[in-house]
């Protein structure tokens, strides 16, 4: 009970009830938790706490710290070399999967997806789309989120040219979607399999024109290796590094396009504070574009930013003494009386 008490007042809810302390058992393992926690969305609640103090919190089956944002993960759509590993491994090192573009059957998971994603709402709360800058990601993430099929304008770039990649697609329009960035934290398993190898960004900029490549540094991809290949343990610590990152970021809902590989090895890293089952609902490997909506929570304060609807209260000022606070004064008194006659 006494730790539930702590985090109620570390969480600024003093003279927390005793059912609300009930509430709040749970070990957060805030003295060594420095890397983010993540919970599926649907299992969260938002409560804004309105009385003698006004707190934002998360609810996840109990009591969260306020600082967090929502994240959309998806994973691409089928690619040719998904195909064709899936009927021979060695498949992925063939060079002729280079930087594998999406099948047919991958633009229709596409289009079921963006149909879901409209269908939702969830199109219009994404601030930004993060996307892994591979050809299969950048389909897909354009796919999904980017505007409808685009006319020749001069003051609107498209999202996609035409036949990107093969594609057979008309040109997708940038106008009313979404930001799309890509960034290379989050590509695939690094190094040996071609199909994880990108093209040089210029010639993804003549792909994919209204995508914003500015956080790339190398034109070339320096980062992937013929012959050495990304350890899964070096894969987890670029994928927290990558979590890390999204709460320097301004936007609180975020849509994240990647790869499989990626995703499991970094989110087998989460879970660890919840039930089994949610362990594993968070950390199993994801379909082709599958898309699950997680809350990442910023236990370590790594973010800056301030709450957007806390309001700090005594406006006008006054006496605001809670009668609990005031009962534990007077029992120390009389308890310092005792102790001094």
């Amino acid at each position: 009970m006494a730790n539930s008490v702590n985090i109620a007042r570390s969480a600024g809810i003093r003279g927390a009830s005793h059912s609300l302390r009930r509430l709040l058992l749970f070990d957060l393992n805030m003295d060594n938790g420095v890397s983010p926690s993540l919970f599926p969305l649907h299992r969260c609640k938002t409560i804004h706490l309105v009385g003698i103090r006004f707190f934002y919190l998360k609810v996840f089956d109990c009591i969260q710290r306020k600082f967090e944002y929502a994240a959309s993960l998806v994973r691409h759509a089928q690619g040719i070399h998904n195909v064709e590993g899936d009927k021979n491994y060695k498949a992925y090192m063939s060079s002729e999967y280079f930087d594998a573009h999406l099948t047919q059957l991958g633009w229709q998971q596409v289009d079921n997806l963006r149909k879901h994603v409209h269908s939702t709402g969830l199109v219009k709360k994404v601030d930004v789309v993060i996307t892994s800058p591979l050809l299969r990601t950048m389909q897909t993430a354009v796919g999904v989120f980017g505007g409808e099929g685009y006319t020749d304008r001069m003051d609107i770039l498209p999202l996609m040219v035409a036949n990107a990649g093969n594609s057979g697609r008309a040109a997708i329009s940038s106008l009313n979607s979404p930001p799309i960035l890509a960034v290379e934290h989050c590509r695939e398993h690094l190094g040996v399999h071609p199909c994880d190898k990108r093209r040089s960004i210029s010639e993804y900029q003549c792909l994919f024109p209204a995508v914003d490549f500015s956080l790339i540094e190398s034109d070339d991809d320096s980062l992937w290796k013929a012959d050495v290949r990304e350890t899964k343990e070096e894969l987890a610590a670029r994928g927290m590094n990558f979590m890390n990152w999204l709460f320097t970021r301004k936007e609180k809902e975020i849509a994240i396009v990647t790869h499989s590989g990626f995703l499991f090895h970094t989110l087998a890293a989460f879970g660890n504070d919840c039930h089994p089952l949610v362990k594993k609902e968070i950390s199993s490997h994801f379909a082709n574009c599958e898309l699950r909506s997680m809350v990442i929570v910023d236990r370590s304060k790594v973010g800056s930013d301030s709450s957007s609807t806390n309001y700090p209260g005594k406006i006008p000022s006054g006496p605001d003494l809670p009668s609990d606070v005031a009962d534990e004064r007077n029992q120390e008194k009389d308890i310092s009386l005792v102790g001094n006659s």
